[in-house]
Parts: structure tokens; C-alpha cells; sequence
């Protein structure tokens, strides 16, 4: 799955200057991924929907795709915030991740299908997707999960634009992107 990706660590506001502070202390605690994750949840929904969090250039979208704009990696590696900026109808495929991730709405709406793998049954049997939940995530909500079982789709279902913030347990600004598999088996729906 290939998103571009805008990288320019000197742009920053002083709201993500404090979310940035916020998560490294959070991260810094060397807790498992999942505990991490909600620790970092609970620091990223208070900046959620805040007119001074990002720039107007972390705002623009790319009418082909989403658009990802990375707005920092911590210089260990151990963490970065990228804003995901999406134009009505766009999508992700099928996919999980690289690393734990906590995400939050910050303005408009996603919709996301969550799924399982049920992995093949017998010699030359197929492997396939099956739908677990369905989630709508309005302005304000936060969900952070870790693999293994972060498989999922997401979109913007909405007529109006929607971005939402993640922060990632990886330097995404060296991986280029938090997907660690896409996947194209059969799916329930």
C-alpha cells in the first residue's frame, strides 16, 4: 500500500510540540505494547479537534489517495505522530501493522471494518478474512490496539474531508509507511 508522504520535522505548532512531549513520556515508561498504547490514548484525546495542532500544509490531502504527512519520529526510533489526511470515498486495502499504533479522530468521521484470519484448513485449503466489527469513529475517538489481530480497513465515508492522528510504536519516517502486510484473501464481506 503506497501513501505519499509529506516529511519536514521543522514544520511543528506548539500543541504538537506538547503531544510529542506527552507521548515520550508515555512510551518512555517501556511498558508492553498494549499498556503503551493506552497510555498514549489517553495523552493524544485531549489535542483531538484542536484548530492549533497542525499546520494548514498537514492538512492538505491528495486527491488520488490519503495522504500521510509524518509530523515527527522520536530520533531513538521509538515512536512517531503522522497525520492521515483523507478525501471523501478514500480507502485503505486490507492491512495490519509494524507495530502497536494508537489512533484518534481528529476532525470529520472514519469508518473501519476490523477482521480475523482464519488461516487455512488442511493441505491446499485457502486461508481467508472474516469480518469481525464494523466501527464508525466520530471527531473525539481514540482506539489503539497491537499486532497480532490489527487487522483491518479503513475509510472515509463522510462527505467532507477527515484526518485523523496515529501514533506508531516505529520510526515511520524511515519505514515510509505502518503497514506491515496487506492482504488480498477472501473476505466474508
Amino acid at each position: 500500500m503506497s501513501t505519499p508522504t509529506a516529511y519536514r520535522a521543522a514544520r511543528t505548532t506548539e500543541r504538537l510540540d506538547t503531544l510529542v512531549a506527552d507521548v515520550r513520556e508515555a512510551v518512555g515508561r517501556g511498558l508492553p505494547p498494549d499498556l503503551t498504547a493506552y497510555l498514549v490514548g489517553e495523552r493524544l484525546a485531549p489535542h483531538l479537534g484542536s484548530a492549533d495542532l497542525l499546520t494548514d500544509e498537514q492538512r492538505e490531502g491528495d486527491p488520488e489517495r490519503y495522504r500521510q504527512h509524518v509530523l515527527h519520529a522520536e530520533h531513538d526510533g521509538s515512536f512517531s505522530i503522522v497525520a492521515l489526511v483523507w478525501l471523501p470515498g478514500q480507502r485503505t486495502s486490507v492491512h495490519d501493522h509494524v507495530s502497536w499504533c494508537v489512533t484518534g479522530v481528529h476532525e470529520g468521521e472514519e469508518q473501519e471494518r476490523r477482521y480475523r484470519l482464519v488461516p487455512a484448513a488442511g493441505p491446499g485449503g485457502a486461508a481467508r478474512l472474516v469480518a469481525t466489527e464494523d466501527v464508525v469513529n466520530p471527531q473525539g475517538s481514540v482506539c489503539g490496539f497491537a499486532p497480532p489481530g490489527d487487522i483491518h480497513r479503513v475509510w472515509n465515508a463522510c462527505g467532507t474531508l477527515a484526518i485523523s492522528i496515529h501514533v506508531y510504536g516505529a520510526d515511520i519516517a524511515r519505514l515510509g509507511s505502518s503497514v506491515r502486510r496487506v492482504y488480498e484473501l477472501p473476505a466474508d464481506r
